[in-house]
């Protein structure tokens, strides 16, 4: 910070004194809002409010484009202000947030067209419209491209007929970004189209689906003859593969790109300290290898992200490929993290007084431990856009990819993969 522009100290000064003016300090060792887990929809309520004085005082979209709302400044004003704000409690929209702003409102960026930016940016960066995710499918997970839920052109509407499934938090989103086929006469990359959809609109059922850690952050959506306008298009009609292609980047950690993370400088796996330390296990010398085995990954995650963020800003076409390095090694490495913490607790970490969110973590983070090698493209599929898209490896073979989707979906069950 001591070499920095004189503009930027400029404006880091004049954040840290808005911060400190407006928004409530966080207490000394509570955690900073995330980008996953459980809300609740009067939470939400509350947060509303914050995310609009952050709007109205500039602090919102620092370096999105000022013609939607955004300040129009450099990457390097955001970072300053994100990090004066660490000590803040800032908005916290939970899983939705991450979604929100650092994937379907950078996705718009790119792709929608100027009235649509103009309809929905600004209300985004108010807070009043969160945005999620519809996109999976019952028999669309991994093979994206392979999605049923269609989009029919009746004169000059659309009806969206299908569901979706895996929404993080759409019980309590305005919006969700839909994938739908528009065109079943060519092959399954193409006839695709993105649509917003009011997750309250007439013919939208959305339902919460029970988890084995006993939240609901998941949802599973029903369309049942939503009538939507040309409007609501995102990117052009049958070109859709392209704006999730987009999407992809942002979800799997390019949602940050014009923003550096900063480097790793957190003090030893405190929270695995605080395990070992209620346990009274510090001083085994097992723990003490389990507790460094998770500082120096947590360590190589940290430089990692930095190493592919820098990539990724100087990248020319190479964004997805990269982006999967990044998803891979949390994907690897989290499920590592969270064996961990279980070995560290043993029995405490099974049992716990009710009520206590710190002694059931262990738990919770081994229950979810495998959520992220899954969720957002399994390591698998990180491991062949890698090999593919950034080692140039030949492509695994593929005998729908030039059928006409029709075709794959009537012979899908006595598919044989020959060729002919």
């Amino acid at each position: 910070m001591n070499d920095e522009p004189a503009d930027i100290a400029d404006y880091r000064a004049r954040a840290r004194a808005w911060l400190a003016d407006n928004l409530e300090r966080r207490p000394a060792g509570a955690p900073a809002p995330t980008t996953r887990g459980h809300a609740s929809v009067e939470s939400v309520a509350r947060q509303r409010p914050i995310q609009r004085a952050l709007y109205e005082a500039g602090y919102a979209g620092i370096s999105w484009p000022s013609e939607y709302g955004g300040q129009g400044l450099t990457a390097a004003h955001e970072r300053a202000f994100n990090e004066e704000a660490q000590a803040f409690s800032m908005p916290d929209f939970g899983v939705v947030g991450g979604t929100t702003f650092g994937v379907c409102a950078r996705t718009m960026l790119l792709h929608a067209s100027p009235e649509f930016l103009a309809r929905h940016i600004p209300p985004i960066l108010r807070g009043d419209e969160l945005w999620v995710q519809f996109f999976s499918e019952p028999g669309a997970g991994s093979d994206l491209a392979g999605i049923t839920t269609r989009a029919t052109r009746d004169g000059d509407r659309w009806v969206l007929n299908g569901s979706k499934i895996w929404s993080s938090g759409a019980y309590y989103a305005d919006y969700g970004m839909c994938l739908a086929r528009t065109n079943w006469d060519v092959p399954k990359h193409r006839g695709l189209t993105w649509f917003a959809v009011r997750a309250d609109a007439p013919g939208v059922t959305v339902r919460p689906i029970r988890e084995i850690n006993g939240g609901t952050e998941f949802c599973e959506e029903f369309f049942d003859d939503v009538e939507l306008t040309d409007d609501d298009v995102i990117g052009e009609v049958n070109h859709g593969w392209s704006v999730a292609q987009t999407m992809l980047v942002f979800e799997r950690g390019g949602g940050s790109l014009n923003v550096l993370p900063p480097a790793s400088t957190q003090r030893l796996a405190p929270d695995l300290v605080d395990l070992a330390r209620r346990t009274g296990r510090e001083k085994d010398p097992y723990v003490r290898q389990l507790i460094a085995r998770a500082q120096v990954n947590d360590y190589a995650l940290s430089q990692l992200s930095r190493r592919v963020s820098g990539l990724m800003r100087a990248s020319k076409g190479g964004e997805a490929g990269l982006a999967s390095y990044g998803k891979l090694a949390i994907g690897t490495f989290t499920p590592i993290r969270a064996r961990i913490g279980v070995e560290i607790g043993r029995a405490s970490a099974l049992l716990w007084p009710e009520g206590d969110e710190d002694a059931m973590a262990p738990a919770v983070n081994y229950l979810n431990g495998r959520v992220m090698s899954i969720a957002g493209g399994t390591n698998e599929v990180q491991r062949n856009a890698i090999g593919e898209r950034v080692l140039g490896l030949p492509r695994e073979p593929s005998f729908d990819t030039d059928r006409p989707f029709n075709e794959v979906v009537r012979n899908a069950r006595n598919w044989s993969g020959k060729v002919g």
